[in-house]
Order: structure tokens, then sequence, then C-alpha cells
């Protein structure tokens, strides 16, 4: 009897001052500032990426030849509090449609005022076994980092002195 592979979800969290509205926008409009030039899957080397904020929309890379590689496809749309994205990159780390693995990022303010950034990413199995799991593996290690880079990018702003994981 086959029964369906289940793969764990990768949940991270970090905590910034930001207020709430800040910190969606700068995690949603702002992602050109934050989001790190290796870290594509278009061709060329990468001009620009942008997060369309609304259901449907796309996160999509720009690459310096003007080349659009669509990353996700935005499936929640509520700000400042919630976005959900369908994420289409395969294990070679090439988009593809077929691709479904999801990003879930919820936004709530902390008791202090700060505001706390969680990232759920699941779904890995729609890969299949052995490259979920690949998957599973790097965006376990890769999240740490990019939000890393999006709290040092609120703190540079003067906005999120003491950012860090929570």
């Amino acid at each position: 009897m086959n029964q369906p592979i289940q793969i764990a979800p990768v949940h991270k969290s970090i905590r910034v001052t930001a207020p709430i509205e800040r910190a969606f926008q700068v995690f949603t409009a702002g992602i050109d500032r934050w989001w790190p030039r290796n870290h594509k899957v278009s061709a060329g080397p990468l001009a620009q990426v942008r997060l369309e904020p609304r259901v449907g929309g796309r996160w999509i890379e720009v690459d310096e030849g003007g080349a659009e590689t669509v990353v996700a496809t935005v499936t929640a749309w509520d700000p400042p509090r919630h976005l959900a994205l369908r994420w289409q990159i395969n294990a070679r780390w090439q988009a593809d449609p077929t691709m479904a693995s999801e990003v879930d990022v919820t936004f709530t303010v902390d008791d202090e005022g700060g505001t706390r950034v969680d990232v759920v990413h699941a779904k890995f199995e729609t890969m299949g076994p052995v490259d979920g799991a690949s998957m599973r593996r790097d965006v376990d290690g890769g999240w740490v980092g990019l939000l890393g880079l999006y709290a040092a990018l609120l703190q540079g702003e003067g906005e999120g002195e003491g950012a860090g994981p929570a």
C-alpha cells in the first residue's frame, strides 16, 4: 500500500522593531532592496526583483537584458498582515510553472510595538520525495539569511534597531 509522502514545512521567524505596516511594505514592495542578486533563477544577471501587489500577482525576476522570470504567484494578499505565494521553482533552482510548494508569510504586532515576521515554506512533497527533500534542505538554510538581509535593511533605515531572529 502506497502512503503519500509528507515533508515537514520550514518555519522561520524574525522580530523587527518596525511597525507592521512598514515591515509588510519593505518585505513586499521593497523586495528589490533586500533580495540578494545571487539568489536568482533567471538566466542572466539579475537587475530587479518585483512583487505584484494582488492575488494573482507575480514575483518576477528581471535580468539585465530585460527578460522576466516568474518565481512565484501571489495566492493571498492581505496587507499588512499576510502574504502567501505558490513557489514555482524546482529543486534544480529553475523556474517551473508546474511546481507548487507554498510560502506563507504573516506579520504580527508584538508586545513591544515591533513586528514578528513568520515564514512557513511548505508542500515540498508536491515535488516528489527526492526533489522535495532537496528543496526543503536548501530553503531551510536559505530563509535564515534572507530574513537577516530583510531585517538589516529595516535597521539601516533606522526603523529596526535590535532586529533579529525570534
